[in-house]
């Protein structure tokens, strides 16, 4: 029997209603099998849906640490620990980012030789497979050895989640040449450069993220997260713009009849809400973790790739690739 899928359903902004709908469109749609984890008072309706009882919530605007150690009936701390005890092969959430990283690794615990876990995130690369950053936002202050063992772990996931065959890393930087950067970045370029089994490429710079000629891009959280951020902006004021101009006139609205069925489908490709969420690399359990803002659809979508990685064998995958020394 297929283990389910726990969703901590009092995560996001859209919480619970837009979640309790993405898991019963994963339910019907996808025929995945999830449990809602939350206080039953609050889900309210569950919508035909297991639920993992709990009395809790770390709200958004908690302190991570803080709210992991005082709220022990949480939801996110509940969903952790259906993971670790074998009861679920998933944890999703919207939620607080911090306290979903802080639940997941002090209940999941790391895999052996770890460092620190990185936050993977898939980006649109038309016409090719998805490019992964790591770290996408969990470690702000890294050092030359983490940032290696992300490249390491984000090969591996883009070979399990995308079947990517000797995935190309690069190193984000304000320029191709090695000499570039700073100290963090040069000192990591001559490691990666020396780790065997590593398909390295280079730098890469900001302009080379989307489209990106590799396959994984590694960085610190904190770089990786305002880079991250910036494209969504970027890429939401520029349809914005777009459908501004289309239908302002005869003209333009004749314009739009045939662009639109050929900017649609870019538009789903570039949405995060396609994409579902990004794993949380290096736990001994998987992990996704989904926007605030979140609707049904992306919800339904983290369900997805949880239910897929799971299928994939990606921990065990991650386990292989870093080896204690």
């Amino acid at each position: 029997m297929t283990l389910p899928l726990a969703l901590d359903a009092m995560g996001g902004d859209k919480a619970p209603a837009e979640i309790i709908a993405g898991a019963r469109r994963a339910v019907d749609e996808l025929g995945l099998a999830v449990t809602l984890v939350g206080p039953p008072d609050l889900i309210g309706d569950p919508q035909g849906l297991e639920v993992f009882a709990c009395t809790e919530v770390i709200e958004m605007d908690d302190d991570p640490a803080q709210g992991v150690r005082k709220k022990k009936d949480s939801s996110l701390v509940r969903a952790a620990e259906l993971v670790r005890d074998g009861h679920a092969r998933a944890m999703i959430s919207a939620g607080n980012t911090g306290a979903t990283m802080a639940s997941a690794l002090l209940r999941m615990g790391r895999l052996p030789g770890v460092i620190r876990p990185c936050i993977a995130t898939p980006l649109p690369n038309p016409g090719r497979t998805p490019t992964v950053m790591v770290d996408a936002g969990a470690n702000a202050e890294c050092t030359p050895e983490m940032l290696v063992q992300f490249a390491l772990m984000g090969a591996a996931f883009a070979t399990a989640r995308f079947g990517t065959v000797n995935p190309s890393v690069g190193l984000l930087s304000i320029g191709e040449e090695s000499t570039k950067g700073t100290p963090l970045v040069k000192e990591t370029h001559q490691l990666l450069a020396a780790t065997e089994g590593l398909n390295f490429y280079g730098n890469v710079e900001g302009r080379d993220i989307i489209p990106s000629p590799v396959d994984v891009i590694v960085t610190d959280g904190f770089t990786g997260n305002v880079a991250l951020k910036t494209l969504e902006g970027s890429m939401k004021f520029l349809f914005n713009q777009v459908l501004s101009v289309i239908g302002t006139n005869e003209e333009t609205r004749a314009a739009g009849d045939v662009l639109f069925p050929h900017l649609l489908p870019l538009a789903g490709d570039l949405s995060p809400d396609s994409h579902g969420g990004a794993m949380l690399l290096g736990l001994d359990g998987i992990c996704i973790i989904s926007h605030g803002s979140s609707n049904a659809t992306a919800i339904m979508n983290a369900l997805r790739v949880g239910a897929e990685l799971s299928d994939a064998g990606v921990v065990d995958a991650l386990r292989h690739a870093i080896r204690p020394a």
